[in-house]
């Protein structure tokens, strides 16, 4: 089914909408100190979709992150990736032979490769999944999932991860709709508050490098409010400076600030990829709130995308469902109120390739699950 495995350039990774695998994110992750490497794989159109009577190569690439997990190993993690979504009934025979392709070419300390699927859920449309109000309940349990996901496969190695590291649901708003018609699809109280800030006088500037402090602020107040871990100013400044203008997948960067009278009440990184604006990161004041800074920064974030030549503008992670006990119910509550479509992902998938020590690893894993900033 899959074709050679090649590395290649780093540079000559395809353009894609998915940040998380280009060259401007090899090159963030690369200033943080992890590994990155990329590959093209090659597999007939026939054997990806059940409809398809193309038996030519489709050729596609992978950006795979090295990280470690002690001294010795290391795990091979596929941030939204492969980009290529088959059949449902071909993924996982897909995912096994490109990851026995991929074996030879990582380390040989490498104890799994690990896909953090971008695509949609199997059980996305089960009726068996939704509430009677029409809301996500979940996937079923870890067991049921991985009989479904490995039927066709020769091993039954691949396993549903124990967490998840980058969000698996999140709203897609459709940038082909005018402005008007986006405004129109959004909950009332969503739109008033649009309205609200600019009466207020909220203004939304872009900054540069040496306002990073600036977010930072409004970031270390948001992680002391929301109680989650405080990364260091480096971490948002290597975002910034990462540079990836001479790739074929490059990204543009904006920090972008909600203020009134020059004090800042809203901050938040705006990713350009392709046809694809992204909020990355938000954080805003604990004070003033009655501005609805937030709301502004959003509807000005979607307009540049929009503006930029971007077809979809991906809000980048909320709880599964309305429950208010989740940690991320109050990010569902707010980025559902701009209208756009909830889309349920398949999260992370496991291959083992050292299954005794891949046992271990989950183990640890299990034990110490929690939300993470990619």
């Amino acid at each position: 089914m899959i074709g050679d495995i090649e590395e290649k350039e780093i540079r000559e990774i395809y353009q894609t909408s998915i940040i998380q695998q280009t060259a401007f994110w090899s090159e963030v992750k690369t200033l943080q100190g992890v590994e990155t490497r990329a590959f093209d794989f090659k597999t007939r159109y026939s054997d990806l979709f059940n409809t398809s009577d193309d038996h030519t190569y489709f050729v596609g690439d992978l950006l795979i992150l090295l990280q470690k997990v002690d001294s010795e190993h290391c795990i091979a993690y596929i941030p939204y990736g492969p980009e290529i979504e088959p059949s449902a009934e071909n993924q996982g025979f897909f995912l096994e032979q490109l990851s026995e392709a991929l074996r030879e070419s990582l380390p040989p300390t490498c104890i799994m490769i690990r896909y953090d699927l971008s695509w949609e859920s199997q059980w996305a449309n089960d009726d068996d999944c939704y509430d009677m109000h029409g809301n996500w309940i979940g996937m079923p349990e870890k067991r049921i999932q991985e009989m479904r996901v490995n039927f066709n496969t020769e091993h039954w190695n691949l396993r549903k991860a124990n967490t998840d590291i980058l969000p698996s649901n999140t709203i897609f708003m459709d940038l082909k709709k005018s402005k008007d018609d986006l405004l129109g699809n959004m909950k009332t109280k969503t739109r008033y508050n649009i309205n609200l800030a600019k009466r207020k006088g909220v203004q939304i500037k872009s900054l540069g490098l040496d306002s990073l402090d600036i977010w930072y602020d409004l970031y270390r107040q948001t992680a002391q409010r929301n109680n989650f871990f405080l990364h260091s100013i480096e971490y948002f400044r290597v975002v910034i400076t990462a540079k990836a203008t001479n790739t074929d997948s490059p990204a543009q960067v904006f920090l972008l600030v909600a203020e009134v009278d020059d004090q800042p009440l809203a901050a938040m990184f705006l990713i350009i990829t392709n046809k694809r604006g992204t909020y990355l990161y938000g954080a805003s004041t604990t004070a003033n709130r009655n501005f609805m800074a937030t709301y502004a920064l959003q509807w000005r974030a979607m307009e540049m995308s929009k503006d930029m030549g971007c077809t979809e503008y991906d809000f980048f992670g909320i709880s599964p469902n309305p429950d208010i006990s989740h940690p991320m119910y109050g990010l569902y509550r707010f980025k559902s109120g701009f209208g756009g479509q909830i889309f349920h992902s398949m999260g992370c998938w496991d291959y083992p390739l050292d299954k005794e020590k891949y046992h271990y690893y989950a183990s640890y894993e299990f034990k110490n699950q929690s939300y993470h900033l990619c």
